[in-house]
């Protein structure tokens, strides 16, 4: 299929006051991860709006549009749910209100992620416009409570709905780069236990906080010691929580448990940073227990899909049909070559990918540095290009990589 890129630069832009409309509606619409159901409802009027062929919302919530009926299934991904506002008087603005002028949107989730939501559903109109239907279907989610377990979603797509694209676009912010990789993570805990007793005299105890003090100052050597790869970095951990319990304020504590935030580089797995903990001195000498969380809160709809807290780490080769699809559209709408990175968070890529063995590839709208803070901003020229990258990106997949 020969695509005219300079036609769909000028449709993009025709379209940037519509994609700014309706990110500034998503924006207005507090949607905190499980509580995301009035903004699936407006995605759904819009993508119906705009001519999707089909529109659905799966029993877990997230809603997924299809565009096309052709053999190859290609996918791309926004997670529609954001944190909370934080301290509002460190906003400059209304966080749902937001703001608008001729360069930027600011509020809750314009970067993260719901640019990268009014992308996309452009993108659509953009190909159902422009007559781009090829041996494809495009498949648009909007994904639920990625920032209370990410990759959740997907484990339910993949797993449930039995739907596997031949890749993934995540459209996370990317500052409009190619991202191929990210770190994983994965949540554990760590506990020690005692003997409580009166705190006038403590030597009749056994204090689990003390016991926990060597464990916490040997975690912070480890964190200097851990594997490094070149592309994905360093994995890392830092110790984000602790917790005890007490009979009382005048009492030596019987329990203590911390919680631990470890970044996975490539080659570290769940059992290896766990056996990692096991086998530090104070661990042992405390005989304190070491386990990985697990996630089990219900989505809006009530639906329970429970999962261990461990998100792999994953990349994406340079030479995969799906890099290159994306580094030949780019060159070919903007006239210059991109630049291709990784993320420094975690995304839905790590069940997509990491788990479930599927290539992803990153394409976003907004910046990284913005993602969960105050006066969280997006560039309209950003969502421009995003809708033209996506629009594009299934077309070339098929013509050049699709054919039989």
């Amino acid at each position: 299929m020969k695509i005219n890129f300079k036609d769909v630069l000028n449709r993009a832009n025709e379209y940037k006051p519509a994609i700014s409309k309706f990110l500034r509606d998503m924006i207005a619409i507090p949607s905190e991860s499980r509580q995301e159901e009035q903004i699936i409802q407006r995605i759904k009027k819009e993508m119906e709006a705009v001519g999707f062929d089909r529109v659905e919302i799966d029993a877990m919530g997230n809603i997924l549009g299809y565009i096309g009926h052709g053999h190859h299934l290609i996918a791309m991904d926004a997670h529609v749910d954001t944190v909370g506002v934080g301290d509002p008087d460190q906003w400059e603005h209304d966080p749902y209100k937001g703001y608008e002028d001729a360069e930027i949107i600011v509020g809750r989730g314009a970067s993260d992620q719901e640019g990268g939501m009014a992308a996309m559903v452009y993108a659509g109109k953009i190909i159902k416009d422009l007559h781009f239907a090829d041996d494809y279907t495009l498949l648009i989610t909007g994904t639920i409570q990625e920032e209370d377990c990410d990759g959740l979603c997907w484990q339910y797509i993949i797993n449930e709905n039995d739907i596997r694209p031949e890749f993934v676009v995540s459209t996370e912010p990317t500052s409009c780069r190619i991202y191929r990789g990210q770190r994983g993570r994965m949540e554990i805990k760590v506990s020690t236990s005692g003997v409580s007793c009166h705190g006038s005299a403590p030597e009749r105890g056994d204090n689990a906080i003390f016991k926990m003090a060597p464990i916490l100052n040997e975690l912070k050597v480890l964190h200097t010691k851990l594997k490094e790869d070149d592309f994905l970095g360093k994995g890392s951990l830092t110790v984000s929580e602790i917790f005890f319990s007490s009979p009382s304020r005048c009492a030596v504590a019987d329990g203590c448990s911390i919680s631990i935030d470890r970044r996975l580089t490539a080659g570290e797995t769940g059992e290896y940073a766990l056996q990692q903990i096991r086998d530090l001195p104070a661990v042992k000498a405390a005989a304190a227990r070491v386990s990985m969380y697990n996630y089990d809160r219900p989505s809006y709809t009530g639906l329970v899909y429970p999962t261990d807290s461990y998100f792999p780490a994953w990349t994406l080769e340079e030479n995969h049909p799906a890099c290159q699809t994306m580094v030949a559209g780019y060159k070919h709408l903007f006239g210059e070559e991109p630049i291709v990175d990784k993320w420094t968070f975690s995304t839905n890529g790590v069940a997509i990918s990491g788990l479930s063995g599927i290539p992803c590839i990153g394409f976003g709208p907004g910046h990284e540095d913005q993602a969960h803070a105050p006066n969280e901003k997006t560039w309209k020229s950003e969502l421009v290009q995003a809708a033209a990258m996506y629009a594009v990106i299934p077309a070339m997949y098929v013509d050049k990589f699709g054919r039989d």
